[in-house]
């Protein structure tokens, strides 16, 4: 598709987007289905931008569809997966489950990376940590994994 072609759609995730930013973020609950919609758009501008060098996979496994999340919850996660991937072999790999089951939301996320030497980290996980400790003290379980060429996050939450 050329990159004409590609705008009208462009606009349109990026306003639903910026709806969802600006306005659904002020609700203390959004259903899972318009979380997962809106990582739905956010991916798809993702691969608009990185074109052939982004491969996603997004399963999604026995979902409640009458679960209820704060809205951008996961969609952090997803980000920094594609600010803080690598290229490797000319693709940014990127895997995404998402589950429900026994009243708990089960979220996985790995991106192809590259080890790095610093410990500086940025502010995005210990903000997503704070947030998950404030909405679900003790019914949480948050597990970071750096190997030397992926970048792991398993959230477990229980409701």
């Amino acid at each position: 598709m050329a990159k004409a072609d590609e705008a009208p759609e462009m606009i349109l995730k990026l306003s639903n987007l910026l709806d969802y930013i600006l306005y659904q973020v002020e609700k203390p609950k959004v259903p899972l289905v318009e979380e997962i919609h809106h990582l739905e758009d956010y991916i798809s501008l993702e691969k608009m931008r990185f074109h052939d060098t982004l491969k996603v996979n997004f399963s999604k496994d026995k979902l409640n569809d009458s679960l209820q999340i704060p809205p951008m919850l996961l969609i952090p996660f997803v980000e920094n997966s594609f600010k803080h991937g690598v290229i490797i072999d000319g693709v940014l790999n990127v895997d995404i489950r998402l589950k429900t089951a026994n009243n708990c939301l089960f979220f996985e996320i790995e991106n192809s990376s590259k080890r790095k030497e610093e410990t500086n980290t940025g502010i995005g996980l210990p903000n997503i940590r704070k947030r998950l400790e404030m909405l679900y003290p003790g019914k949480y379980q948050l597990e970071i994994i750096e190997n030397n060429d992926t970048f792991k996050v398993h959230l477990k939450i229980e409701f």
